[in-house]
C-alpha cells in the first residue's frame, strides 16, 4: 500500500516488488531489485526512507524515519543489506552488505558500517557507530562511538551510557532529567502526537499508486 504523506508519494523501482500488504507513506525510495514483504512499514514522518538496491526487507519489519526539531533522522538503507523479520530501524543509517536479523532494533543517528552483523534480539542504542564486519551479539545491547556492548543485566552501567547518549532528546527532542521518568514519557508521547497528527492529511493511493 503506497500512501501520499505531507505532499510526498513513495517511488519504487519497476524491479522491485512491494507485497500487497506491505506500507510505504510519504518520501520512501525503493531501489532496483530490492524486496519489500508482507506486512513491513517504511515510514518517512518529517525526513526520508531510501533503500538500494537488492535490499530485502523481511515479513514485519518498520523503517520509520523522525525528525527532531530541525534535525532530520532519515532511515538510509545501503546495497545488499538484509532486514530480517520483526527488526525496527529508526532514523539510522545502515550502509550495503549489513545484516538485521530478526527482532533487532536500531535507534536514532546510530550507523551500522559495511559488513556488521546485528543479531536476533539485539539494540543498537541511539547515536552509536557500529565498525565494519562487527558482530553485535543476540540479545545485547550496543551503545556508544567508539562501540561498548552491555548485556542486559549490567542495568546500572547500562543505564549510565544510555543517559550519557541524552536518547530523549535525539528521539523526540525532550530535554529532562534523566530520574524524571513520568514528565519525560509525558512529553516523549506529546512530541509523537503531534508529529503524528500530520497523517490526518495522507492520502491512500493504492498498492500501484494509483489514487
Amino acid at each position: 500500500m503506497l500512501t501520499e504523506h505531507r505532499g510526498f508519494q513513495p517511488t519504487v523501482d519497476p524491479s522491485a516488488l512491494v507485497a500487497p500488504t506491505a506500507v510505504l507513506v510519504g518520501r520512501v525510495h525503493v531501489g532496483p531489485r530490492s524486496r519489500i514483504m508482507y506486512g513491513a512499514i517504511l515510514d518517512s514522518e518529517g525526513s526520508r526512507v531510501e533503500v538500494g538496491e537488492c535490499t530485502i526487507i523481511c515479513e514485519n519489519a518498520v523503517l520509520r524515519a523522525t525528525a527532531s526539531g530541525d534535525v532530520e533522522y532519515p532511515v538510509v538503507i545501503g546495497d545488499h543489506v538484509f532486514i530480517a523479520p520483526h527488526a525496527t530501524l529508526l532514523g539510522c543509517t545502515v550502509e550495503p552488505c549489513s545484516y538485521i536479523a530478526a527482532g533487532a532494533t536500531v535507534l536514532q543517528g546510530a550507523t551500522i558500517h559495511s559488513g556488521a552483523a546485528i543479531a536476533v534480539g539485539a539494540l543498537v542504542h541511539a547515536k552509536t557507530v557500529v565498525p565494519s564486519e562487527f558482530f553485535v551479539p543476540p540479545n545485547t545491547i550496543a551503545v556508544g562511538d567508539p562501540i561498548k556492548l552491555y548485556s542486559p543485566d549490567e542495568k546500572e552501567a547500562l543505564a549510565n551510557a544510555i543517559e550519557s547518549v541524552g536518547f530523549a532528546k535525539i528521539a523526540f527532542g525532550v530535554e529532562v532529567q534523566w530520574g524524571k521518568r513520568i514528565s519525560r514519557y509525558e512529553q516523549a508521547t506529546e512530541a509523537r502526537s503531534k508529529e503524528f497528527e500530520n497523517h490526518f492529511g495522507d492520502v491512500v493511493l493504492g498498492c500501484n499508486g494509483a489514487a
